[in-house]
């Protein structure tokens, strides 16, 4: 079922709202990748969720991007882009450094599956072009996302077994616009 969404640029009066979006996203995924009792890591991720959205309307979108999906004015999804993380850049040797990295595609456990994330990449996508953007790169420690980046873009650039912890790989991914759009 495709819903009728708005995606837009996020705006002040969104900030509690997609704070509250963030906690929930991000509990859901760590409990549903069976790393739920990892509760450090799941605030640092909230925590870092939350500077990202700070910086992106600090700066206009120049430090951080980000886009949001909106269902009948509820946020119900999230995208952004910015410069690749500093695990990004440690475990590609800094290959992917220069790189700006789409991250943080997020949708809400009810609204999942229902296409939601493409329509939001699809938008990134076409920003990214817009901005003169050529590639990006994407990671993920998340199993179950990895299933999905891996049937969207093939195999990762970079594959780090074991990453984090047996059985938790890292995955990284460098991607050309123009096999996307």
């Amino acid at each position: 079922m495709q819903l009728n969404i708005d995606i837009r640029r996020p705006r002040i009066e969104d900030v509690e709202e997609l704070h509250g979006f963030f906690k929930t996203v991000i509990t859901h995924t760590f409990i549903k990748e069976g790393i739920g009792h990892l509760l450090k890591e799941m605030e640092d991720e909230i925590e870092t969720k939350k500077a990202y959205l700070k910086w992106d309307l600090g700066s206009d979108g120049d430090r951080r991007y980000f886009l949001i999906a909106l269902h009948e004015g509820k946020i119900i999804g999230s995208i952004e882009y910015g410069p690749a993380s500093e695990l990004v850049s440690k475990c590609t040797n800094n290959e992917l450094a220069n790189l700006n990295e789409v991250g943080t595609v997020f949708v809400l456990p009810d609204y999942q599956g229902m296409g939601i994330g493409n329509q939001l990449l699809n938008e990134m996508y076409r920003t990214l072009r817009d901005k003169g953007m050529v590639e990006f790169c994407l990671d993920s420690g998340y199993r179950n996302a990895q299933k999905i980046w891996k049937k969207k873009f093939g195999d990762p650039a970079h594959l780090l077994e074991d990453y984090w912890g047996e059985g938790y790989p890292q995955m990284i991914w460098k991607i050309k616009l123009a096999d996307v759009l």
